[in-house]
């Protein structure tokens, strides 16, 4: 008796009409790719805050002790903020706050009348602060700018006098492109032009690691410009070179209401008294 062998499978020939589908969708994703995420997608102007490098560049080491020696908590806030509850940041302890006004000569912050006037409303004392660009355009333009757009000080008790934010750049190369005898010079005319214009000594906002690669650890304004250290860990760590105490530390960019806490080094009365100048 014979017996029936099966032949063996033959490969499918694809459909035609598949291939062409095949086809028309690769040529599609080649000429519309799909979209980056939104965390690809490079910063815009203007959209820098104070302390967004810190993380990236230093780390996360912890949150500071409670315990400490006498310090008065504050916030700092930006457009990235939007509309601050300003009263449910009074009532969990937050005494001062300063506020972004200005990056470069190009971007004023489109929430700064209600994050200023909010603030002081409530009873903080409040200051502004400048986001530097020191590639742009010099430092005493920028200086001008921030004073003309809401950078200036009074002696009511309650105005801060204004900072420069001068750290890692968002944008670019971090020391934008900049040796450090440059950025001195930069940092130099900013702090000039500002005092010229206000009368007072502005507060430096920076990271101890960014100081010493893009200034090459200056000390010389140690001496009349309060330091803002930027250093999320349980310590304050090592201060740029010529300060031997910060005056604000900013510790953390994760804490409530608003992410960016700070804590002024000493009781509400040496606020005041950086107001008063």
């Amino acid at each position: 008796m014979s017996v029936h062998r099966p032949e063996p499978l033959r490969p499918r020939r694809p459909h035609l009409a598949g291939l062409l589908l095949a086809a028309t969708l690769s040529l599609l994703l080649a000429i519309h790719p799909s979209p980056a995420s939104a965390e690809d997608d490079p910063p815009s102007p203007g959209s820098a805050h104070m302390g967004m490098g810190v993380a990236t560049h230093d780390g996360v080491h912890g949150v500071p002790d409670d315990a400490l020696a006498t310090q008065t908590e504050g916030v700092d806030v930006s457009s990235h903020q939007g509309n601050v509850a300003w009263s449910t940041l009074w009532n969990s302890g937050v005494k001062w706050a300063y506020v972004k006004a200005t990056e470069g000569t190009y971007y004023t912050n489109p929430y700064y009348a209600q994050q200023y006037s909010g603030s002081y409303d409530v009873g903080m004392i409040r200051g502004a602060y400048h986001f530097a660009t020191p590639d742009t355009t010099n430092g005493a333009t920028q200086a001008n700018y921030f004073v003309d757009h809401g950078g200036g000080w009074s002696r009511d008790g309650k105005t801060l006098p204004g900072v420069l934010d001068i750290e890692w750049n968002p944008y670019g190369n971090a020391c934008y492109g900049k040796t450090t005898s440059q950025m001195v010079t930069w940092i130099r005319d900013f702090l000039t032009r500002y005092k010229t214009r206000t009368g007072r000594d502005a507060v430096i906002y920076t990271a101890t690691s960014w100081w010493k690669q893009c200034t090459g650890n200056y000390s010389g304004f140690a001496t009349t410009n309060p330091l803002w250290v930027a250093r999320y860990a349980a310590e304050v760590g090592e201060l740029p070179a010529g300060w031997s105490y910060y005056t604000m530390w900013q510790y953390t960019s994760s804490g409530p209401t608003v992410g960016d806490h700070n804590r002024f080094n000493g009781a509400l009365d040496r606020v005041r008294a950086l107001a008063n100048g």
